[in-house]
């Protein structure tokens, strides 16, 4: 058989990988009927796993194999987007040094506006496919986007409610049309009782937590509760006022909760609003009672992302001259366990989100350090995320914390004592933290402790608990606890 039609015969048997040039190289196309309309620009990646796994796209966690990420432009059925070992990878290995070997590997082409995940709706993804991967010897695989993310939330039910409110706010922001998304929980007894009346609990999840998981939210007969969706164009949106996500905060305040608070029955008054949440939601829950002090009436705030920027994780924003890398030339670690050992560095870290983020940027990632530039830092004449830091260097930019200021609850607290002071009063804060938390957060936990405990006039009246030999979200309040701690200042049965 001439060598020629041997090799056509293998291409027509095996379309999916093929003898190339040594090296790997992924080529990934849309199907036909599944091009989106408008044409759409985006991240393209591709992911790896054992035969026997599920390709991930945003662990950070060793041992890993690797992510590609590639920009991808008005995309067609005939556009092709080639990913190789030049292409932006996660971790820091090489795709030539790849093991030989049975793999799972999809991909996916990220282009979702105003929802950055990999899997938001509308979307475009293949399932996984099983090759076998030679760089030596040369592989190519061809993978074909013929799926759709959907995005669709559960369905209603009585007690569950899956809410896309049209924002005038984010809208007139971002110049098109948004909806702020939210869950509401209702009490066994709604329907029951039509006259009764109930107080407010806004939860927020850990970093990126949908609303549509308020399935695992169980009712209570004192309170409506509220799960904010933790997607947006940045990522988790952080629920405050920002230059990049736009008004979140007030959208929350003046269009949502009123619209939830009217619809449900809720008492609508400060003394029957709460927060709660742990991690993202730590910091969110305690922000929303810092920068609404009048709309409140207490956060329960545990493991919060750090609240003094003096400490954000190992970093002192202010006077620190590279993220990567600390005073003494080690590389900064930014996840521990609970013995002390380094599980990944932050180095590691933001390489995932170089790979994530369109143009290999981490500030564009939609993963926790973008979530954060985007909400504390300043918006660039491009319209983009200023970033802190250079992404390949780490070497910080000095001229962005002083943006970062407001955002930083210790220094807010400290310099607006006299008439934030009286406004948090009654002992409306209670915060909590592990002191072996897994990204170092006790840290600032302590420093706003010892802030809060030098104010005077009026003196600081709320909790501030740091507990020995706690990790990240692993003791703190119940949520029994905290809610009947909320009923009794509501003064709700």
């Amino acid at each position: 058989m001439p060598r020629y039609v041997a090799a056509l015969l293998a291409l027509a048997l095996f379309p999916f990988a093929a003898i190339a040039a040594p090296g790997i190289r992924f080529e990934v196309r849309l199907a036909p009927g599944n091009v989106p309309n408008p044409l759409a620009s985006g991240r393209m990646l591709v992911a790896i796993a054992p035969a026997d796994g599920q390709p991930g796209f945003t662990e950070t966690d060793p041992p890993l194999l690797p992510l590609l990420g590639a920009d991808a432009t008005n995309m067609t059925a005939d556009t092709v987007v080639g990913l190789d070992a030049k292409s932006a990878t996660f971790p820091h290995v090489s795709l030539d040094d790849l093991p030989i070997g049975e793999y799972a590997v999809q991909a996916i082409f990220a282009f979702n506006r105003d929802i950055n995940l990999p899997g938001a709706p509308g979307n475009r993804y293949c399932v996984p496919v099983k090759v076998k991967l030679d760089a030596k010897a040369g592989t190519v695989v061809r993978l074909t986007l013929d799926k759709m993310y959907d995005g669709k939330p559960p369905d209603d039910t009585k007690t569950h409610k899956y809410l896309s409110v049209p924002s005038k706010l984010l809208s007139a922001f971002h110049g098109r049309p948004m909806v702020y998304r939210a869950a509401v929980v209702l009490p066994p007894d709604f329907e029951t009782a039509p006259a009764k009346k109930y107080a407010l609990l806004v939860r927020i999840g850990g970093f990126g937590t949908r609303y549509t998981s308020a399935a695992s939210i169980e009712p209570d007969a004192r309170f409506v509760q509220v799960l904010l969706d933790g997607a947006g164009p940045y990522g988790d949106p952080y629920q405050v006022n920002s230059a990049n996500n736009g008004p979140y905060g007030d959208a929350l305040t003046r269009e949502v909760l009123p619209l939830i608070e009217a619809q449900y029955r809720c008492l609508g008054t400060p003394k029957s609003r709460f927060t709660s949440g742990a991690s993202t939601g730590g910091w969110v829950s305690f922000a929303l009672q810092v920068f609404y002090p009048d709309y409140f009436n207490g956060c329960w705030s545990q493991c919060p992302d750090g609240v003094d920027f003096r400490a954000f994780e190992l970093i002192n924003i202010y006077k620190d001259d590279n993220a990567y890398v600390n005073r003494f030339g080690a590389e900064r670690p930014s996840k521990r366990t609970h013995e002390g050992e380094t599980v990944f560095t932050l180095r590691h870290e933001c390489q995932i989100e170089n790979v994530l983020g369109r143009g290999g940027r981490w500030e564009l990632s939609g993963r926790d350090w973008c979530c954060w530039n985007a909400t504390y830092g300043p918006r660039g004449p491009d319209g983009l995320p200023v970033p802190l830091w250079d992404g390949k260097t780490g070497k910080i930019n000095k001229a962005i914390p002083p943006f970062w200021e407001k955002y930083d609850l210790r220094l807010v607290l400290e310099q607006n004592w006299k008439t934030l002071g009286p406004k948090v009063a009654s002992g409306k804060i209670h915060v909590w933290v592990g002191e072996s938390d897994d990204y170092f957060l006790n840290n600032a936990v302590h420093l706003l402790k010892e802030s809060m405990e030098k104010q005077k006039e009026p003196p600081f009246d709320g909790q501030i608990l740091i507990e020995l030999r706690k990790g990240h979200e692993s003791g703190g309040w119940t949520d029994k606890q905290m809610r009947d701690d909320m009923a009794v200042r509501a003064g709700v049965k």
